[in-house]
């Protein structure tokens, strides 16, 4: 394989072959890392389990377009040069009588054994997976293909992550819309029934609830349309839980085509999309959450995480993907970790106030903060803003790629110039502040240092006696004139203070 220079050095890809009861998708990752960049994503809407739960089997033209989705994925993997390809196959091959006869063809189809995944499993990996992609998870995860439903308690905070038992029910969207015969009435009936001892919901009430899967993706992605929201990433929407179960019985009531946006939505997905918001209004109404989130990691993460090693398992993503960017794309790696312990020494001289989760942003921030230099300098901060709100970096809030975009941003924005509103209006005010005093102390860092490491370590930026004072070592007094005190200047204004230049 060509040896591309945008790709981690010594990384080997890997590929999960995911057979489910609605796609069946193949995502190929960079590598086997702890925050994995998808290098290709392709998936097929074969329906395989449409049907299973009437009749028992799985569908003949469902296993055809299928086993013809696969053979391509073998063909594909063999251009990307991938050995490590995994496929696994869920609800609808399990629950089928014929399923043993698909799995045959199936393997025969990838090339490759086809792992059978039990539902008790499946939960387990969806946990794992938004474990893997979400900081400090809190709630209960739910996973709905199509054709069942895995709940299962997470908790990651500090230390270990925690999982409960999983559960796993025959609520998948597919097998909800064959049961009820195609009744959105008689399917609540079902899921109310289903979902009645459903014992992770026990533990549900005020914390989150983690939506994994397709159908809720396609929900989700609705109600940012009708919501007019700002950025396109799934990964981490927000909805009140209030505001979720109002959506969601409206797509149930009302014809599919009629609601906005509807355009943006398959038509392979859209008469499903009235089951999956049945299911999520009644874990709602029973389980009483305080929001629900919108999780792209699942299965396919979790197969990948629980490879991992303890160390690398413990690691922060959004750390490892601000790492893997300032590799990639920075001039000099170095500098990022240098602007680090140079920004921490400012910080903690300003007194400024910064939480633990504020603290890791900045951190994040200083390594992203050089990713838009081959662009026009016109353009770098829009560059900037764009990338990292709308990038599939994980382990960061909506909010946080806020801040973290517009930090960037503000780095090559003079004073006075702004980032755009509908971005600004996701952070805080406080967040928003501090990524303006950030942008303002890169300027100054990449004013003296040109982007390249070992200066910013001789020189020293700290608030003292009042003002704002950077020290210069005398061989590097040159670096002092016009552009380095309009760059302190702005900065002095923003935390109000004076400033000075200190020749040691």
């Amino acid at each position: 394989m060509d040896k591309a220079r945008g790709r981690l050095p010594g990384a080997k890809p890997t590929a999960i072959v995911d057979i489910g009861s609605n796609s069946v998708r193949l995502v190929a990752y960079e590598g086997l890392t702890r925050a994995p960049t998808p290098i290709f994503n392709e998936k097929a809407l074969c329906g395989l389990g449409k049907g299973v739960a009437t009749t028992g089997a799985l569908a003949e033209d469902g296993m055809a377009q299928a086993l013809e989705a696969l053979r391509r994925f073998r063909k594909l993997c063999e251009f990307m040069r991938i050995e490590d390809v995994r496929p696994v196959a869920t609800a609808a091959a399990r629950d089928a009588s014929n399923g043993p006869q698909f799995l045959a063809a199936a393997e025969q189809a990838i090339g490759r054994p086809v792992e059978l995944i039990s539902g008790v499993r499946e939960a387990r990996l969806s946990a794992l997976g938004v474990i893997s992609t979400l900081h400090n998870a809190d709630g209960v995860v739910g996973d709905l293909g199509g054709g069942s439903l895995e709940l299962i308690d997470v908790k990651n905070g500090e230390g270990e992550a925690e999982v409960g038992e999983g559960v796993s029910l025959k609520l998948g969207s597919l097998a909800l819309m064959d049961a009820s015969g195609r009744s959105p009435k008689a399917a609540l009936r079902i899921a109310r029934q289903e979902l009645a001892s459903a014992l992770p919901l026990d533990g549900l009430r005020g914390r989150t609830f983690y939506a994994v899967g397709g159908t809720w993706r396609s929900l989700a992605k609705l109600h940012m349309r009708q919501c007019n929201y700002p950025l396109e990433v799934m990964h981490g929407y927000v909805i009140p839980a209030r505001d979720a179960a109002d959506f969601a019985s409206l797509v149930e009531r009302v014809d599919t085509d009629s609601l906005v946006a509807v355009g943006a939505i398959s038509a392979q997905r859209r008469p499903s999309l009235a089951y999956g918001a049945v299911v999520l209004e009644e874990i709602i109404r029973r389980g009483k959450p305080g929001k629900v989130v919108i999780s792209t990691g699942g299965l396919r993460e979790g197969l990948l995480y629980e490879q991992l090693s303890d160390d690398l398992r413990a690691r922060d993503p959004l750390m490892e993907s601000a790492r893997e960017y300032n590799l990639l794309r920075s001039r000099a790696p170095g500098h990022g970790e240098d602007l680090i312990r140079w920004c921490d020494a400012f910080m903690a001289s300003s007194h400024i106030e910064e939480t633990a989760e504020e603290i890791r942003l900045r951190h994040a921030a200083c390594l992203f903060g050089d990713i838009g230099w081959r662009t026009s300098p016109d353009y770098r901060s829009d560059l900037a803003l764009n990338l990292l709100a709308n990038s599939p970096i994980v382990g960061v809030d909506h909010p946080g790629r806020a801040y973290l975009g517009m930090a960037v941003a503000y780095r090559h924005l003079s004073q006075g110039e702004d980032v755009s509103p509908q971005i600004r209006s996701l952070a805080s005010p406080r967040l928003m502040d501090r990524a303006r005093i950030l942008g303002a102390i890169q300027r100054v860092a990449y004013i003296i240092s040109a982007s390249m490491p070992g200066v910013l370590p001789r020189t020293k930026l700290l608030c003292a006696k009042g003002g704002l004072r950077l020290t210069l070592p005398a061989d590097l007094a040159d670096l002092a004139g016009d552009r380095l005190n309009g760059r302190l200047k702005q900065l002095g204004k923003l935390i109000g203070r004076a400033y000075s230049i200190v020749i040691a």
